[in-house]
């Protein structure tokens, strides 16, 4: 087995603390948070403009890693399906997938809109 070894970039600064506060997508009603970017990863941020879309990945740091099978949607009268055919938090590798607009950047900091993560959220990285 080859072992990972995952070192985040940074960490999301947001109004939502609670996991039922969450929308489940980002164009359901998230709010805008803030990237606080590991200082020894600044330097990465070069080229990055207000106004360009990103992709970020996070690791969901609350997430239950044992969930194989949940509700698609929270729909419980609907039959549990396979974890890999939902978005849900709850995954053995809670990787999250974000597709947000760069609003605002300070030293160190990216302003972005929408994020569904939680406050404490861990950045992996940021794409174009």
């Amino acid at each position: 087995m080859i072992e990972l070894n995952v070192k985040p970039v940074g960490i999301v600064q947001s109004e939502l603390t609670r996991r039922e506060d969450c929308p489940l997508q980002g164009n359901e009603g998230a709010p805008e948070a803030w990237l606080k970017i590991t200082d020894e990863f600044i330097e990465a941020l070069d080229g990055i403009k207000v106004g360009s879309d990103a992709i970020l990945l996070t690791w969901f740091h609350l997430a239950n890693r044992d969930v194989l099978k949940c509700y698609p949607r929270n729909e419980t009268n609907a039959p549990h399906v396979g974890v890999f055919t939902t978005r849900s938090p709850d995954r053995p590798n809670p990787i999250g997938l974000h597709t947000v607009k760069i609003l605002a950047m300070e030293r160190g900091r990216i302003k972005v809109f929408p994020l569904e993560a939680l406050d404490g959220t861990l950045l992996l990285d940021i794409k174009p």
